[in-house]
């Protein structure tokens, strides 16, 4: 597992985890911002009215109304990102972190504005009758041109398609089940196998229903599940009132500088705090990835623009407000940098060759450049002696999920382990003894969140809020992914593949609920950046076609309403 990871995050320091992949993300939001005249400030009382159906005609073509075009957007965005990936966030770059989740968020939702417009412009009919969009569609069906001369961009509209099903794996399935299975499990000791077996028969039978189905179980469960969500967080938030201040002034004071060690934290760089917060930012909004301009292809409108002004709100409601609501819940009750006993992931576990302290100048400063990828430490090779479950080798250091883990111990069949376990590079090979290794260090994703809910008036009970929400946001994200698959599906092969397709993605979601949770978030860093690569290079190439659609909108719009005194073009 742990070469595997390795392997996947190689990939994705190439990508997803680069530095060029943030700049294109944030400078394309930045670009239409600012060549659109900020949208998301002054379309935003417009997009409410649109959503409550005030500007609707009878006729409009479409599959689903606004709102529930809204909700299965939402509910395809609202999931693991705002519970587990927050937690995830700040976890690898502190509480700077968050502040770069927001930065993304304000700055995508002129992105998802851009993208629905341009998408839902382009849509079609598929052949089964129903509507299909999203950005394979205007890659395919838009005007491009290039130094004058026409272009066709079909080639790249495969590719995105290609990516599409892929992400619905990385994105909407496999960490989606693989959070609700860890935080069933932790909170009512539930068997993953179960509880993944459960909901993949439960998943198969709403999504043979269609984007119909979906939209009708979304927008019922998505408003629900925020609701609950939010009075919960507030209940933490509101137990460490003391909190709330230190807890943001973190979050601001430490942008431009990082994240000083505290704690079980050994603080993060600049850079990675920015990189991580901009990576988790898009993995909870998707602004950019083109995802939410499927399910807006679907929704009844005689033009485009006002379904661009409904997906702003999109990542308002999902970064601004959930997850800074998640993130005042995790500084506040002070669980990110606090040790806590666990059963350490393979993936996040690494033995070093030599001693260190973090309570040694020297020590944690060479341990904050390894875990921040500025220098290397030498890794244990060889044989560790476990007596009693205890570790008997001198002069190792035990790194779990980036912190020096304490009060180590090996088990086998619930009894305390005695035998040799093989290291090879700093990576622990007991596939043939099937060790279990817990102890104290930090930890992060679901289990984090669910730990800080229960430091509020609810006590234990909290985490059960967090089990519940993530059972919903969750479930209801991998509803919502496999309709965006699908209709990438339906792009490359017609609507016959979309069956053995539901059929795939279902299993698959079965099996993630017992595999490694840092291998599927890094599988999922990959996934997402494929689609937002070729999706971001296609809304920027047709910026003319944008900027005209949005000044015939409000051309139109004033003329049909005159009495609407505000001007917005």
């Amino acid at each position: 597992m742990q070469e595997l990871n390795e392997i996947l995050s190689t990939i994705d320091s190439y990508i997803g985890g680069s530095d060029w992949f943030v700049f294109l993300l944030l400078g394309t939001g930045v670009f239409f911002t600012i060549f659109l005249k900020f949208p998301q400030i002054r379309y935003f009382g417009q997009a409410f009215r649109i959503v409550k159906g005030k500007f609707d005609r009878d006729g409009d073509e479409g599959d689903t109304s606004h709102f529930q075009a809204l909700a299965t957007a939402l509910s395809g965005t609202v999931g693991t990102g705002n519970i587990a990936g927050v937690a995830y966030a700040i976890h690898l770059g502190g509480p700077a972190a968050l502040f770069w989740m927001l930065v993304t968020a304000f700055l995508g939702m002129t992105t998802k504005f851009v993208e629905v417009t341009i998408s839902h412009k382009y849509r079609e009919k598929a052949e089964d009758g129903t509507i299909a969009g999203g950005p394979m569609f205007y890659m395919k069906n838009a005007n491009f041109t290039f130094l004058g001369n026409k272009v066709s961009l079909k080639w790249m509209a495969v590719i995105f398609a290609i990516a599409t099903v892929i992400s619905s794996f990385g994105t909407g399935s496999l960490p989606q089940i693989n959070s609700i299975a860890d935080s069933m499990f932790a909170t009512f000791q539930v068997n993953k196998m179960l509880t993944g077996g459960v909901l993949a028969v439960l998943l198969g039978l709403v999504i043979i229903g269609g984007i119909k189905r979906i939209a009708q179980v979304t927008s019922k469960l998505v408003p629900a599940m925020a609701l609950i969500y939010f009075l919960g967080a507030l209940t933490v938030i509101a137990y460490n009132y003391e909190n709330i201040l230190p807890s943001i002034n973190a979050i601001f004071s430490d942008i431009f500088s990082g994240s000083a060690a505290t704690g079980g934290f050994l603080g993060a760089s600049i850079a990675y705090a920015f990189n991580r917060g901009v990576n988790r930012g898009l993995f909870s909004n998707e602004a950019g990835q083109g995802s939410a301009p499927i399910a807006h292809a679907a929704a009844r409108a005689h033009e485009p623009v006002s379904e661009g002004m409904v997906a702003i709100l999109e990542p308002f409601i999902d970064t601004i407000i959930i997850c800074s609501l998640t993130g005042l819940v995790l500084l506040s009750s002070g669980v990110w940098n606090e040790k806590l006993d666990n059963v350490f992931q393979s993936a996040d576990l690494v033995i070093l060759d030599g001693k260190y302290d973090e309570n040694d100048e020297g020590d944690a400063e060479s341990l904050y450049l390894y875990l921040n990828d500025k220098k290397d430490l030498p890794h244990f090779n060889g044989s560790l002696e476990i007596v009693d479950g205890q570790l008997s080798q001198e002069g190792i250091t035990v790194i779990h999920a980036r912190s020096l883990a304490e009060q180590v111990e090996v088990r086998k069949d619930k009894k305390p382990f005695n035998g040799t376990l093989k290291v090879k590079k700093g990576v622990v090979n007991d596939e043939e003894d099937q060790l279990v290794i817990r102890g104290k260090s930090l930890v992060h994703s679901a289990p984090l969140t669910a730990e800080a809910f229960t430091r509020s008036f609810l006590g234990k009970y909290g985490q059960y809020i967090v089990s519940i929400g993530l059972l919903l946001f969750a479930f209801s994200t991998a509803i919502s992914w496999s309709y965006y698959g699908d209709r990438a599906m339906t792009y490359l092969f017609g609507s016959k593949s979309v069956i053995w397709y539901h059929l795939v993605y279902v299993v698959g979601f079965f099996i993630a609920s017992f595999t490694d949770t840092t291998i599927i978030w890094t599988f999922s860093g990959i996934a997402i950046a494929l689609m937002t690569i070729p999706n971001l290079i296609g809304i920027f190439w047709l910026r003319g076609d944008m900027k005209r659609t949005v000044k015939e909108y409000w051309s139109q719009f004033h003329g049909e309403y005159p009495e609407e005194k505000y001007k917005k073009d």
